[in-house]
């Protein structure tokens, strides 16, 4: 499939995740998301089972006592996305990541930027979890969007401007 293709192709079932969600796929279903600046994509992929999955968070860290979605934050998106990819069939000892967003997309001089913030709470949660990093596309200063093949895996990553990435 060329590498735009990803993004166009109509005839590949496609389920959508939106801001603060998550989604898992076991039928080859492709997962999308739009709107990465600062939040974080995290994808995951069993490839032994056929399960993978998806979570676009905002936030890094969940503020106690509050009923937000689990989705919203990395620290409770990620343990909910493998839980319910395990449900599915994943062995978390095969679940390997893919990251991408994170961006800095206003200047901010009297702190961390959101961004940066996203991609460290992601990494620190998988590492937590026991689940590698195989691949990222993070940082910069332009938002993304993201394409989880369903069948293999594979991160497709387009940046705001048109250049495309398969992770």
């Amino acid at each position: 499939m060329p590498r735009n293709e990803a993004f166009r192709s109509l005839d590949r079932p496609t389920e959508r995740v939106r801001i603060a969600e998550y989604a898992v796929t076991d039928d080859g279903t492709d997962l999308t998301t739009s709107g990465l600046g600062s939040c974080v994509g995290v994808a995951l992929y069993d490839g032994d089972a056929g399960v993978g999955g998806l979570l676009h968070a905002m936030l890094p860290t969940s503020r106690p006592g509050r009923d937000q979605p689990p989705g919203k934050f990395v620290d409770e998106g990620v343990p909910a996305l493998l839980a319910a990819m395990r449900r599915r069939g994943a062995s978390t000892g095969r679940v390997h990541a893919k990251l991408a967003g994170g961006s800095e997309m206003f200047e901010f001089t009297s702190s961390t930027p959101v961004g940066e913030r996203n991609v460290e709470a992601a990494t620190a949660v998988l590492d937590e979890l026991g689940v590698t990093v195989a691949a990222t596309d993070v940082g910069g200063d332009r938002g993304r969007s993201l394409r989880l093949l369903g069948d293999s895996g594979t991160l497709v990553v387009r940046t705001a401007g048109g250049d495309v990435v398969e992770l």
